[in-house]
């Protein structure tokens, strides 16, 4: 199961190379830096806004593990569009970092036999006999709109336009729909996992946003067409709408 861990799996020598990249002007910054990962811990170093220009533009920055890279640039993308909750960019990087694992975003577990390549058939299979499955398909049906609608808007958006697939309007209200469904299971509550399900339900739109902002600039930058155009557009003018 995926876990909004990703800040716990920082090593000793990812705090360290934070240290260097946000202290890499002089010494003055290193030292403030010191201070800062000593008496507020690495979060706060985690958050400087030197930090992710640093990992994009230092050479040092070549050497950030995956999960520290993930992690800062989701942080930044979710801060911009207005969510600072660390818990939903811990458990948003995590998305990225295991959906991106060979075929991973098309299975509820690592040993599940079982793809889904579609909502609509992780919907068909929300209710069976294993409590425990259909647990883990209600966390899938979250997960998978999420990754699909955040890494891929303009695969989506090409198939609106091309074939009358649906849009991403399609995807927020399934991907809310399966946290909420997630949250409200009795095995979310066992283990303490509901308050995650019912905020990433809540802030689904501002997840998926900050996905796209990371897709847009690292992934598939070169990509200009109209469809791009008019979904930045159409988000920015909902985004200060709402």
């Amino acid at each position: 199961m995926i876990l909004a861990n990703v800040r716990a799996s920082l090593s000793r020598d990812d705090a360290q190379l934070v240290l260097q990249l946000v202290g890499r002007r002089s010494r003055y910054d290193l030292e403030a830096a010191e201070a800062a990962l000593r008496d507020e811990g690495i979060d706060s170093l985690l958050d400087d806004p030197r930090l992710l220009a640093a990992l994009m533009e230092a050479p040092l920055g070549a050497r950030a593990s995956l999960p520290l890279f993930c992690y800062v640039v989701v942080r930044s993308a979710l801060k911009k569009a207005g969510e600072h909750d660390r818990m939903l960019a811990d458990y948003t990087s995590a998305i990225l970092l295991h959906f991106g694992l060979r075929d991973r975003a098309t299975r509820i577990g690592t040993s599940d036999d079982e793809r889904y390549d579609t909502l609509a058939a992780l919907l068909d299979s929300l209710d069976g006999p294993d409590a425990q499955r259909n647990f883990l398909v209600r966390v899938h049906l979250g997960n998978y709109a999420l990754w699909v609608s955040g890494v891929f808007p303009d695969l989506i958006e090409h198939r609106r336009w091309r074939r009358g697939g649906p849009d991403l309007d399609y995807y927020e209200e399934l991907g809310r729909l399966g946290f909420q469904l997630a949250a409200d299971h009795r095995l979310a509550h066992e283990h303490g996992l509901a308050p995650l399900y019912h905020e990433a339900a809540q802030h689904f739109a501002a997840m998926r946003l900050a996905l796209n902002a990371v897709s847009d600039s690292l992934f598939f930058p070169n990509n200009n067409s109209p469809d791009r155009l008019m979904r930045q557009v159409r988000d920015e003018g909902r985004w200060r709408v709402s």
